[in-house]
């Protein structure tokens, strides 16, 4: 740990708001040292396919949304179809602890039955899906910092206006699990992003 930073677990008490890293972070533009880009405030993380989708996650080359309605195999930037098992992309949010409604959020994917599948893109261009759920799936995202979080039971909840289904695990002891119900400390989402290749605890700091 950084000599003068806030410790991890008081952000609670202290309030995000006033952690100068948070400050920093959603002050002027700043370059991650990791990946050299510019950002300014939270960003989520994305994992661009399932991992059972064969190929690198980062050159995920999409089709059209419109392959939903075939019956081959397919990846677009929603929808997966992979062997007769269905995919929609989802988001995990996080809250951070003393955040006050900020949370941090993973672009993850989750299996579908093909009933829901078939509802949920028949559905998708109209907008209206938040009385559709909840429907269940499983994980289908492993996720660095943690154990195992690929087939974790969880719980679709669509959303209305094309935004993508928010995912809820199951109540679990899993680590991830945990942190859904629990929240994060920002230390804990600042090493969630160093493991990801965005390592910018230095530049919080200068």
């Amino acid at each position: 740990m950084i000599e003068g930073l806030t410790p991890e677990g008081q952000l609670e008490q202290v309030g995000l708001q006033n952690d100068p890293r948070w400050q920093r972070l959603n002050g002027k533009e700043w370059i991650c040292p990791s990946c050299c880009l510019s950002h300014r405030g939270l960003f989520d993380l994305v994992c661009g396919k399932p991992d059972c989708w064969p190929g690198p996650d980062d050159t995920a080359d999409y089709v059209p949304n419109s392959f939903a309605l075939t019956s081959g195999n397919f990846l677009s930037e929603d929808f997966c179809v992979l062997n007769d098992n269905c995919f929609v992309r989802c988001v995990l949010r996080l809250p951070i602890i003393g955040g006050e409604g900020i949370s941090f959020g993973y672009g993850a994917w989750s299996t579908l039955s093909r009933k829901n599948f078939e509802l949920y893109k028949s559905m998708f261009d109209v907008g209206e899906m938040t009385d559709l759920g909840a429907w269940f799936g499983w994980f289908s995202n492993r996720l660095e910092g943690y154990p195992d979080t690929l087939n974790l039971k969880c719980r679709l909840h669509p959303q209305n206006d094309r935004q993508r289904p928010l995912i809820e695990l199951e109540p679990t002891d899993h680590p991830l699990a945990r942190e859904q119900r629990e929240g994060i400390t920002f230390d804990r989402l600042l090493e969630i992003y160093a493991l990801h290749g965005h390592d910018i605890r230095a530049a919080l700091c200068d």
